[in-house]
């Protein structure tokens, strides 16, 4: 995935990146930018976690001549693994390219569209999605519900071919927002066109209200427009 291209396995530019990335997610007010870029509390304590386990072992590689092992080198290796597999079972990376919030500053942080990404000699696309998103929902109880999203000519939940994912907005409860703009939306997306989306049982009981579009996250200029409101009672 590309999410994982943009994470370095080089020792030594890691570290620069969990540093970096990590007090970043902790900056700002009265808004941290983890909570602007839409990342949940426990995804940004993890993010945090891996830099904290991270710093004492690279101390140990930075010594060469007393305490550089196969051992700490191997353990350094695992933390990077680690942390690419998070952000790829999360999507922590394509949710900020996604976010309506993010700026240069953040794609520069997490070397989203740029570094060490490779560059392509496939034509650029250069219109949006018009292609609208087609979905099913089935209830699976214990607040999860299975969502299969289609394009106009699908006959299988998939992806839309212009883009790369399928992004959402979304909240329970019993009053629906009044637009894909209102602020109490949270953000998901999902690089699959069949996938469940984990609301606890607590929310048994309650509307979920979500929007969806296709979108493209190297080019999300050239996101589809928001589907009307979608409303399914939650068991």
């Amino acid at each position: 995935m590309a999410s994982g291209r943009r994470i370095s396995r080089s020792i030594n530019v890691f570290d620069k990146y969990i540093q970096n990335t990590s007090s970043y997610l902790e900056s700002g007010t009265p808004v941290t930018n983890g909570e602007r870029l839409g990342l949940s509390e426990s995804e940004v304590t993890e993010w945090l976690a891996f830099k904290d386990e991270w710093i004492p072992i690279c101390l140990k590689y930075n010594d060469k001549t007393n305490s550089r092992t196969q051992s700490v080198i191997n353990n350094l290796y695992a933390i990077i693994d680690r942390t690419i597999s998070f952000d790829q079972d999360n999507h922590i990376l394509d949710r900020i390219a996604a976010s309506s919030k993010a700026t240069i500053d953040d794609f520069g942080i997490f070397n989203i569209n740029g570094g060490v990404l490779p560059k392509t000699t496939r034509s650029l696309p250069t219109s949006r999605i018009s292609e609208p998103v087609t979905v099913t929902f089935q209830l699976l109880g214990g607040g999860d519900i299975l969502i299969k999203c289609y394009s106009l000519s699908g006959k299988r939940a998939s992806i839309y071919e212009g883009a790369d994912c399928v992004q959402f907005l979304y909240q329970t409860g019993s009053t629906p927002p009044a637009s894909a703009d209102e602020d109490t939306l949270k953000l998901g997306l999902s690089t699959k066109g069949l996938f469940t989306l984990p609301l606890g049982p607590g929310s048994s009981g309650k509307n979920l209200y979500i929007y969806f579009r296709w979108f493209n996250t190297k080019h999300p200029e050239l996101a589809g427009s928001w589907s009307a409101l979608q409303i399914t009672m939650i068991v």
